[in-house]
């Protein structure tokens, strides 16, 4: 048997007759969405819109459309059209949803982000329709023939949410209710930190604004911000909804409205960061870019990811900070310890370690107090900096809740693990990989 070339190369005459019947759905859901007024785009459409959009887009990625001329702007006005109807489908969840979110936003917080969620709701149906209509004339150009027939109302897709398995990789199984309830209260304070750091800020001059998104929210730290959050709202749904608990203590729903807003902002927020950098860093010598930008003005998305999605997504966790705040005490047993070093033991790296993987376990904020300087004991950086500066130290405080506190004090009395961890005892097997 001779030899065989492992690819074909398809003519783009052929190619299109291809095209046309994949993208057949496409094409009349996009005749359906464009004849519908804004204000009756619903997370239906959109969700329909990335189920049709994600199946082209692979379609033509099973060609190799992104490195050839003539489909390389097909590909990327499609995949652009599919993210920011990703980012559409969170909004337009937001939008059913926001007002039944239980929160402590003031009245003002409150009209403010209802404002500004249907501001950026208007202005992703309008890239949209404007990515459809590129959609169409371009495959128009290779000699696509667009059907006449609209969309089939059977093949209309549910919207229901989306169900996923509990994110739950890495946590270990909680002793109690209370203790499952702390841990998730004091995730959303952390996450809230993290927010409040960045510093987020309504920014109306073009140039400071698009300065201040590159130094602060890449891709890269959107997609960590949208995690953190999401990982938030799943704990909640595996530990907590639906509980006993959760129904005795209004403010734990309190707690997940604020968090859902903001997981639903910050999805948008990633999409719309990706449209941007994905074509800044391949700007092709086909002028795809080029071409795109010319459809899609980047200040235009910036200013609705940074003053309309980001500051309201950063308020939800710093007025919900103060609900976690509140819930913490309920929750945990607030102690305060005093521990001694032992001849010859010095706090160094390796029992520092075990120090933050106690904290880590139970989830709850411990503090670190060296000399009268305090730090987070759950951060191995901040535990190193603060031992490393008062090097003659052998007494050190800890305060938080009573579970960790009583295994760091059993870690102190046993030598900090300095004798193997084998020789722990059974309550800090864990340390070691024991259950």
């Amino acid at each position: 048997m001779g030899d065989r070339a492992l690819e074909e190369v398809i003519p783009d005459k052929a190619f299109a007759a291809l095209l046309e019947r994949r993208s057949d759905m496409l094409f009349r859901l996009a005749e359906a969405l464009r004849s519908r007024a804004d204000a009756e785009w619903t997370r239906r459409h959109f969700f329909q819109l990335v189920s049709e959009a994600d199946a082209v887009e692979a379609f033509l990625d099973d060609f190799g459309a992104r490195h050839n001329r003539s489909f390389a702007y097909l590909r990327e006005l499609v995949a652009s059209l599919r993210g920011f109807a990703l980012a559409g489908f969170s909004i337009a969840h937001l939008v059913l949803r926001l007002d039944g979110y239980p929160n402590v936003l003031s009245a003002g917080e409150a009209a403010s982000s209802s404002d500004s969620v249907r501001r950026a709701q208007a202005f992703l149906v309008r890239v949209v329709r404007l990515l459809l209509a590129a959609v169409q004339e371009e495959s128009r150009s290779h000699g696509v023939v667009l059907p006449s027939e609209t969309f089939p109302e059977d093949r209309w897709a549910s919207d229901v949410p989306r169900r996923k398995l509990a994110r739950n990789m890495g946590q270990g199984e909680l002793a109690s209710d209370e203790q499952k309830t702390a841990e998730i209260a004091s995730k959303f304070v952390e996450a809230a930190r993290v927010f409040q750091e960045l510093g987020i800020r309504r920014i109306t001059n073009e140039h400071e604004r698009e300065s201040w998104l590159q130094r602060h929210v890449s891709e890269e730290r959107a997609r960590s911000l949208e995690a953190s959050v999401h990982n938030l709202q799943s704990a909640y749904d595996t530990w907590v909804k639906g509980t006993s608990i959760e129904a005795a203590d209004a403010r734990l729903q309190t707690l997940r409205g604020h968090a859902s807003a903001a997981l639903h902002l910050m999805e948008a927020v990633t999409q719309l960061t990706h449209f941007v950098e994905r074509h800044e860093r391949t700007a092709r010598d086909d002028g795809s870019a080029r071409r795109i930008a010319g459809l899609v003005s980047k200040a235009d998305v910036r200013d609705v990811t940074l003053n309309h999605l980001l500051v309201h997504a950063a308020t939800f966790l710093q007025r919900g900070r103060s609900v976690a705040e509140d819930l913490l005490p309920s929750y945990t047993n607030f102690q305060e310890i005093e521990v001694d070093l032992q001849p010859e033991v010095v706090l160094h790296a390796r029992p520092a370690a075990l120090i933050v993987s106690i904290v880590q376990r139970y989830g709850t904020p411990v503090e670190f107090e060296a000399d009268g300087e305090r730090c987070n004991a759950g951060s191995i950086l901040e535990m190193m900096v603060t031992v490393g500066s008062y090097p003659d130290v052998r007494r050190f405080r800890f305060r938080g809740d009573e579970r960790p506190l009583r295994d760091i004090r059993l870690l102190f009395q046993n030598a900090l693990g300095e004798n193997g961890l084998d020789a722990l005892p059974a309550e800090l097997a864990y340390l070691s990989g024991g259950s």
